[in-house]
């Protein structure tokens, strides 16, 4: 969307490194606020639970059942994220914002329903012999977290900054501040802090989105209609969470590699911890990828398809459209460079990083090869996005079809393969998507002209 763009562009050209500085921290905030902050947050709250002399076990079973809510939430969601997303868009370019916070509100009731319908079950069939209590807060936190995650897909439309900042601080800090806070409680006492700590979150953003977007009605769904929304952006959004969690699920429950935990979760003591830390990694390249593509090719797009609309010459047309083939280059590029750059820091000081955070270095192999593939996943992200932008739903849906096949069959057949070799079905799995992704991308760059003006009417 247009506003964090916006706000970017302001940013950038003040021309100074103090400006420079405050685009790209904007920018890693609001990129990675929805959920790698979230993985900060809860296992800080587990390092800090452990110093403050909670039982082991509690802290355990709290990171691996908030592992399990997040896992299940993000892929739930991802039914409306994409599609969602889209229809905001196109009600924006209407200058219809009137029907946004209704059809907002039509999300968060099935949102909830479908939450409570799959939750439900699951806290009263998966759970023998937990209290009602720990099952009452698991469903709570299932619930807001299947909220949470629609409703910050505005973020990058929105222009209060400060505020979208502030509300991350003051939700992350008192999630944490309330799981210590009631840590003498245990498990309970933790997942209630947590349950805090994201309710203010989706509440206040909640807020944020009705002084932004007024609305006469309750609620609509509207964005339930076949003529107004893109079927292939369901499955788009489903299938890309499905696969990002598919090495992590098999994992869990392959007997090999797991343990239980509580009730029927179970975890993998082997595997968790790197790709955890490693998905934090990826922080800076998020900032590099929203600030490229919400400027420098947000900015080249929209010359170009402009200057269709407009009637411009074929030559002009030409023109814009190798300009923005160069922008998405050089995005890419330049992603590429800041995230290599990252890695090779972590490589050369993972060693103490781990020592320095109480891990055992038995997990540096298993490290390097998750922040290979983490740096991969957010190049076909990348890749995703600038398919987005170019309205190639059926190449996103295939890519996330098979980035999921391909994270399934590689990751059983390195577990086969012993204990060396995980981690490498993941990275293998990220690797074959993003290559794909780049040849299916350079040949929509190919066909641009021919498919903008001969195939309009399809």
């Amino acid at each position: 969307m247009a506003g964090i763009g916006f706000e970017l562009r302001r940013i950038l050209k003040r021309d100074s490194f103090t400006g420079l500085l405050g685009a790209y921290g904007l920018a890693g905030v609001i990129s990675s606020g929805p959920w790698v902050l979230s993985v900060l947050g809860v296992m800080l709250i587990g390092i800090v639970s452990f110093n403050l002399a909670v039982a082991g076990s509690d802290v355990v079973q709290f990171l691996v059942s908030v592992t399990y809510l997040m896992a299940v939430s993000l892929t739930l969601s991802g039914l409306f994220q994409h599609v969602f997303t889209r229809w905001v868009a196109d009600r924006l370019y209407e200058q219809n914002r009137g029907r946004i916070l209704p059809n907002l509100m039509g999300v968060i009731w099935m949102s909830t329903l479908l939450a409570l319908a799959v939750g439900l079950p699951a806290v009263l069939l998966l759970f023998p012999g937990t209290s009602n209590l720990y099952k009452l807060l698991m469903l709570a936190n299932f619930v807001v977290l299947c909220n949470l995650w629609p409703v910050t897909i505005f973020l990058s439309s929105m222009k209060s900054y400060r505020r979208i900042v502030v509300i991350f601080a003051l939700g992350y800090a008192t999630a944490i501040t309330a799981s210590l806070l009631f840590a003498r409680f245990g498990l309970k006492g933790l997942l209630a802090g947590l349950l805090l700590g994201h309710s203010l979150l989706f509440f206040s953003f909640f807020y944020t989105i009705i002084r932004q977007y007024p609305g006469d009605e309750l609620i609509r769904f509207d964005f339930t209609r076949r003529r107004q929304i893109f079927p292939t952006l369901i499955f788009t959004g489903l299938l890309f969470n499905a696969a990002v969690w598919a090495d992590k699920f098999i994992f869990w429950f392959h007997p090999d590699t797991s343990q239980p935990i509580i009730g029927a979760l179970r975890a993998s003591v082997i595997y968790d911890l790197p790709i955890f830390l490693a998905y934090l990694a990826i922080i800076p390249g998020m900032a590099v990828f929203l600030v490229r593509m919400e400027t420098d090719f947000s900015e080249a797009y929209d010359r170009f398809y402009n200057a269709v609309r407009d009637g411009d010459t074929l030559a002009r047309i030409s023109g814009f459209r190798n300009d923005m083939v160069l922008v998405a280059r050089n995005g890419i590029y330049e992603i590429c460079k800041v995230q290599g750059l990252t890695v090779i820091i972590l490589f050369l000081w993972g060693e103490q990083l781990l020592a320095a955070i109480g891990i055992s270095t038995l997990y540096l192999p298993l490290f390097y090869i998750d922040l290979v593939a983490v740096s991969i996943q957010l190049i076909l992200l990348a890749i995703q996005n600038v398919l987005f932008y170019l309205d190639a739903r059926g190449i996103n849906v295939s890519l996330c079809v098979l980035f999921f096949a391909t994270n399934i069959l590689f990751t059983f057949t390195t577990i086969e393969l012993g204990a060396a070799f995980y981690g490498y079905g993941y990275a293998g799995a990220t690797l074959v998507s993003a290559l794909a992704g780049l040849a299916l991308l350079s040949r929509k760059f190919d066909r641009l002209e021919y498919e903008t003006f001969m195939l309009q009417g399809r």
